[in-house]
């Protein structure tokens, strides 16, 4: 079977996270336990996630011409992903995230988005060549809009499966939605979108029928410690949350997109495609770091056979 190919358009980050028992309050200073730095960005995270799954993955996006870039870029391409859509941006710093992490695995993240922000639509237009060859295209919203709306609209006029993972939460012009084949929101996105407070499997459901009222395929609602509810015209399912022990919560959610946006480009129904993408984000959750945190599809397809 030949690898499914997936084109990810998104952003790139260096992850500079400080690991501390608790979270300082206003002028507070306090003793941090422990510095890394990881390379992230929500697009980069999800190439990672799709490359590990067996898929080829094209990264596409900007970084800085310094060395945060160009440690990235060659990481990237170590593990097997095409960095040749990536730009070489000479006016902005490459990307960073700043993560404070506590003791409980929860994380507060300050992103400064640099060559990201700098993203066009005509920087998508140059890519189209690339879009072409893929079986699907993942976007998410730490680019400029009009830059993803952009690839979005290339997607689906090429007759790609579309994948949107509206995060950071924003909110989205109408228009958008008619070109997302899946949107993978979580309860924060998808209450912004929807204007329904998720914080159960029904409320996920309501939220679920807006947005596929607003033109969109497929949805997959990710409910953290509840699960995942997803709705399409087959019909609707819940998936509960695997139970594993929580280190780092960062990139779980890219961790599902990438691996669910390789099952579906594989031709796997989107109850078939969440399941497996469940089960990789529980096996990220367990471990520190974006992208190092990212489990392989032998470690996954393990995981669900003990499971």
């Amino acid at each position: 079977m030949e690898p499914v190919k997936i084109v990810v358009v998104g952003s790139l980050n260096v992850d500079l996270v400080v690991r501390t028992p608790r979270v300082p309050q206003d002028g507070e200073t306090i003793v941090g336990k422990e510095f890394s730095r990881f390379f992230g960005g929500k697009g980069a995270n999800q190439a990672v996630a799709a490359c590990k799954q067996g898929a080829h993955t094209v990264m596409a996006g900007r970084v800085g011409d310094d060395l945060f870039g160009q440690d990235q870029v060659r990481s990237l391409a170590e593990q097997g992903i095409s960095t040749e859509g990536i730009i070489i941006d000479k006016e902005h710093p490459t990307g960073i995230a700043s993560i404070i992490l506590d003791e409980r695995g929860s994380n507060r993240i300050i992103v400064v988005p640099g060559a990201n922000g700098a993203y066009t639509p005509e920087d998508v237009e140059n890519i189209r060549p690339l879009i072409e060859e893929a079986d699907a295209l993942v976007v998410q919203l730490e680019t400029p809009l009009d830059a993803v709306a952009r690839a979005l609209k290339v997607g689906w006029e090429l007759g790609k499966l579309t994948v949107l993972n509206p995060a950071p939460a924003a909110e989205l012009p109408a228009e958008l939605f008619r070109h997302v084949s899946v949107i993978t929101p979580n309860e924060t996105e998808a209450a912004l979108l929807t204007g329904v407070e998720v914080s159960d499997v029904d409320s996920a459901r309501q939220a679920a029928e807006i947005l596929r009222g607003k033109g969109v395929g497929q949805v997959i609602i990710t409910l953290g410690a509840r699960g995942v509810y997803g709705l399409s015209s087959q019909g609707e399912f819940h998936i509960p949350a695997h139970k594993v022990e929580v280190v780092d919560t960062v990139a779980a959610g890219d961790t599902f997109t990438g691996a669910l946006a390789v099952m579906l480009g594989e031709g796997k129904s989107l109850e078939e495609a969440a399941q497996y993408a469940n089960a990789a984000a529980a096996i990220a959750v367990t471990r520190p770091g974006a992208q190092p945190s990212v489990p392989t599809r032998a470690e996954v397809l393990a995981f669900l056979k003990e499971s």
